[in-house]
């Protein structure tokens, strides 16, 4: 299926018009309408807003021999989440996590169940590290005493 068809499909999935979904992406009718039945990719922050409103993974939306719907949510979901709360450099070095960790799998036997709670934690303690080191290294603003 071709992304417009994907989007489409996934659109009308949850019960929506055109004019609701642009408005929920904050793009016009007229564009949901181009990119379905153009196949054009809207940019990159955009494609992110509908793969989130519609549920759905951007791999899900832009790789036409992507079948699976929920493939990469969560990643997808954490690596704009790593870059909403710690900015680029975060996302960056969120992105190379996910990278390395997935390589642990090449040729390895865990099934699908065990890669996803493997994933899932690593996730977990990224984020939670993150915060912890932000916590611990940034400055803090000191209150002025009141007079």
């Amino acid at each position: 299926m071709t992304f417009g068809e994907k989007l489409m499909s996934a659109r009308l999935k949850m019960n929506l018009s055109q004019l609701e979904l642009g408005d929920k992406v904050g793009v016009t009718e007229r564009s949901i309408y181009a990119y379905e039945q153009t196949s054009v990719l809207p940019r990159k922050a955009i494609l992110q807003k509908l793969a989130e409103t519609l549920r759905v993974s951007v791999t899900y939306l832009t790789d036409e021999g992507e079948t699976d719907r929920y493939k990469d949510l969560d990643t997808d979901l954490f690596l704009d989440n790593a870059k909403k709360e710690f900015g680029l450099k975060g996302a960056r070095e969120a992105q190379e996590v996910i990278s390395r960790a997935s390589a642990l799998f090449a040729g390895g036997e865990l099934d699908d169940d065990a890669k996803e709670i493997f994933m899932q934690s690593i996730m977990e303690v990224y984020n939670e590290s993150k915060k912890e080191v932000r916590d611990k290294y940034s400055p803090r603003l000191k209150a002025s005493p009141k007079k």
